[in-house]
């Protein structure tokens, strides 16, 4: 992570560092860094050029408090573990500029955990990158309950410019695409395990069902679109069959009493209009076509 989190700040012309454990992995790490950087502009997936033009904006440091010293923003993604995560903080606390703003890359420990660990935990805050930083748009920003508000706006700034999509989430164990992501993974590991499908019928129905809706809309509008009064339906179906693990959350069932199904009827999770809907739908269908293609392409 470390490493692509690298290409999205050379190819923005920030000088950026990369350290390690060691200075010898540190150089390891850059030049992974560089090699990877080529087979993604012979691959075409960054322009021409780009591999020479990261160059002058990468450097390796020998430890930590030589990285850090006179940084800005310190990206800090070791391994998920919370205590080799707090002496990585305590190297950097003590080399850094009081000013250096401090993020952690986890995608699951709570920042508040972490956070505690820290003498400044005003500067502190959680960033978390997606593989492969530099092609997904997607970056969560999880402020603690400690974090300065200025320090919230500059990273949300800084990733804005980067080209990124900054998305301020709350704080909870996993966040909000973890959490969802590993929700889904647990029941289609058990409806393998139950017999109901294979592991590669389940990807299938996956990348070919509501996969391919995820591109473009969130769980919200999908759900809006088709009635919320539809998936109160069904989630009673799946509660007789499947147990109370299914029942229907709360939030749905308090929309469906009030008479608030969705598109349908004005109201829902994000009231969308008839007219918007209207727009939604003939977006929906340009870029299920356009998706269509692509798979086409990309499986020839």
């Amino acid at each position: 992570m470390g490493v692509g989190i690298s290409h999205v700040l050379a190819l923005s012309e920030v000088p950026t560092v990369l350290v390690d454990s060691t200075a010898a992995r540190a150089k390891e790490a850059l030049a992974r860094s560089l090699q990877l950087m080529s087979r993604l502009e012979a691959a075409g997936t960054v322009a021409p050029g780009a591999a020479h033009r990261v160059e002058p904006f990468l450097s390796a440091a020998r430890s930590v408090e030589a990285g850090t010293a006179g940084a800005e923003l310190i990206v800090e993604a070791v391994v998920e573990r919370p205590d080799v995560k707090v002496d990585v903080y305590a190297a950097i606390e003590a080399a850094a500029d009081d000013s250096a703003i401090i993020a952690t890359n986890t995608s699951s420990i709570p920042i508040e955990q972490l956070a505690g660990r820290l003498r400044a935990p005003g500067r502190f805050l959680g960033v978390h990158w997606f593989v492969p930083p530099l092609l997904v748009p997607c970056v969560e920003v999880i402020p603690s309950r400690s974090t300065d508000d200025q320090v919230v706006a500059d990273v949300v700034g800084v990733l804005t410019r980067l080209g990124k999509v900054p998305v301020v989430v709350g704080d909870a164990p996993g966040f909000v695409a973890n959490r969802i992501q590993f929700a889904m993974f647990k029941e289609a590991a058990k409806i393998v395990e139950e017999g109901v499908a294979t592991a590669a019928q389940v990807d299938e129905v996956v990348r070919s069902s509501f996969g391919f809706r995820l591109p473009f809309f969130g769980p919200f509008t999908i759900a809006d679109m088709a009635g919320l009064d539809v998936y109160a339906d069904i989630f009673e179906t799946l509660e007789r069959g499947l147990g109370p693990d299914f029942s229907a959350p709360a939030l749905l069932s308090e929309h469906v009493a009030k008479g608030d199904f969705g598109v349908k009827t004005g109201h829902g999770f994000l009231d969308i209009s008839a007219d918007e809907a209207a727009e939604l739908v003939d977006r929906r269908d340009r870029a299920y076509l356009a998706l269509s293609r692509l798979r086409r392409e990309l499986e020839r």
